[in-house]
């Protein structure tokens, strides 16, 4: 199983397909989660073909358990990002 890879990587691996310099490819990297970080903070869905649908989903409120002392506790509703991979992602992953 293959480990994570951090920003500072992924910028490299843009900035050897593109051409672009690094400080470029940060720059482009930055915009990207900017942009689609703004998008989602306004309840858009962002959809990119070949990778996949990036959403906000609401989660209701519940009551769960405490694990260690077993009490009963609310939790309250909130939003989470969601991400739905296309299938050529899928394809491309199960290699």
């Amino acid at each position: 199983m293959a480990g994570s890879v951090s920003t500072s990587q992924l910028v490299d691996d843009v900035a050897e397909r593109t051409g672009m310099t690094k400080v470029a490819a940060r720059e482009a990297v930055s915009a990207f989660v900017e942009a689609l970080s703004e998008r989602l903070a306004n309840g858009d869905r962002v959809q990119m073909s070949g990778l996949g649908a990036f959403e906000v989903r609401d989660r209701a409120a519940r009551e769960a358990t405490n694990p260690r002392t077993r009490e009963k506790v609310q939790v309250a509703a909130s939003k989470a990002v969601g991400f739905r991979a296309a299938s050529a992602l899928k394809s491309r992953v199960d290699k």
